[in-house]
This record gives C-alpha cells, structure tokens and sequence, in this order.
C-alpha cells in the first residue's frame, strides 16, 4: 500500500528535487566565479538545505546527535557507513558549520546539475574506484586540504551504497591516506540509520516518513593512535550504532 501511495507523491517530489538543481547550478556558477569560496560554499550550503526541505514531501525527517562533541578549529575526518545519496544532502547541510567535502566516484563530477559542479569546484576528491594510480593523488590532496585549512572530509570506507542497511567491510586505503596527509585531524565515527529506506524501491517510487539518523560518535585523535587501531575502533563504534 505505501508503494502504491508513493508513486504520487514521489512524482512530485522529483519535480521539486530537479527544479531545485537546476536553480541552483547558475547560482553556483556564479558565486563561484566572481565572489570565492565563502560565497559558493553558501550557495551550497542552501542548495542542500532545499534539498533536505525536498525531502520532507516524502515525510522525511532528520536527527544528528551528539554533534556538539566534534572538535572545532580543526581538521575533521567523518568516517561513516553509506546507505543512500541523502547521507550526503543531509550531511552537507546539518554538519555546514565543518565545510565537509566528499571521497566521491569520479562519474559523480559531470552530468547532474549542481552536484557535478560542486564536487568539482567546491574541494572534494574524484577517484577512479578502478584505478588507484589516480585516486591515491586525489585522496591525498584532500587530506593536505582539510589539513590546511581546518575543514573536513567524509569518507565512506564500504566503497559503496549497502542497499538493505547491513555494513560491508571498511576499506584501509582511502582513510589511511587522509590521516597521513592531515596528523593533526580528529576521525569522527559516525552511524547512519534509515536512509536505506528511502531507495527500498528502488530510484521511483520514495520509501515514504522515514526518520533518518546520524549519530557520531566519540572523536579519535589521529596522531594518538596507530592506523590499525584507530580503523578498527572507527569500524566498531559505526558498526555498533547500526540498527537493524
């Protein structure tokens, strides 16, 4: 019945969602190019918070706890599960304040309006998922980036979408190289519930009122750990804050 009822309500939500990219792509491009940095992080900041609105037509809520322990004033690696593209909508806009950029697959960097161009203008890594001769470099100059200049980086270390909510294996590579390229950055931990809902059905129709959860948890101080540990109490702490 609730798929049956979606199908509606889906319908107009990605008029919404495409409407809402489109807007948003000149905007962009525009502040981008005459007004910096501060100017385009704000028009994605707002892309994002209309985005999350988008969502709310499908009854899509929203809850990030314990936000207020991240550290601030330094640089930040969220390392999470993955379950659908609303981690990364939500995430953009509730955690704005940590200017979080994205480990993400280089298709993502052309064809969609407004995501492709600010995961090639706004500071996040591209990577060829088939190719590590190209995405070591990338990861690398993202960890140099956050490093210098206190923002944060979001890896999702599963490599890739868990379609039913069940964790998949983290993946070293892509956070060992973020730690070494930025020693003074905090690992946040942090454990997505419910977004996997969303895409039940696949892309159309919606998964319908799902509350979508964001905890993280308690920050590692890279520099305090050996790799092997710290990845290990980074899996546990995600893993255990998966509800099933």
């Amino acid at each position: 019945m609730q798929k049956l009822i979606s199908y509606p309500i889906s319908i107009i939500y990605y008029l919404c969602f495409g409407l809402t990219l489109v807007i948003f792509h000149p905007i962009q491009w525009v502040c981008f190019r005459f007004f910096g940095y501060q100017a385009h992080k704000k028009s994605v900041d707002y892309l994002n918070f209309f985005l999350v609105r988008c969502t709310n037509i499908v009854g899509t809520t929203y809850k990030f706890s314990n936000v207020e322990a991240i550290p601030k004033g330094v640089p930040i690696i969220f390392v999470s599960n993955h379950q659908s593209m609303y981690d990364i909508i939500a995430m953009i806009w509730f955690l704005r304040r940590f200017h979080c950029k994205f480990v993400s697959k280089k298709e993502l960097g052309k064809g969609i309006p407004s995501v492709s161009y600010n995961l090639r203008h706004g500071g996040s890594a591209l990577i060829d998922r088939k190719d590590p001769k190209q995405a070591i470099p990338e990861i690398k100059k993202l960890g140099d980036y956050i490093e210098a200049n206190n923002r944060s980086a979001v890896i999702f270390p599963e490599g890739t979408r868990s379609k039913t909510g069940q964790p998949k294996a983290f993946s070293q590579t892509g956070l060992k190289i973020l730690c070494k390229a930025a020693p003074s950055a905090y690992v946040v931990p942090v454990s997505i519930n419910n977004s996997w809902k969303m895409v039940k059905f696949g892309f159309f129709p919606l998964g319908l009122g799902n509350r979508l959860t964001f905890v993280m948890h308690k920050p590692l101080k890279v520099s305090e750990y050996d790799f092997e540990d710290l990845i290990e109490k980074a899996e546990k702490a995600v893993v255990e804050g998966i509800k099933f």
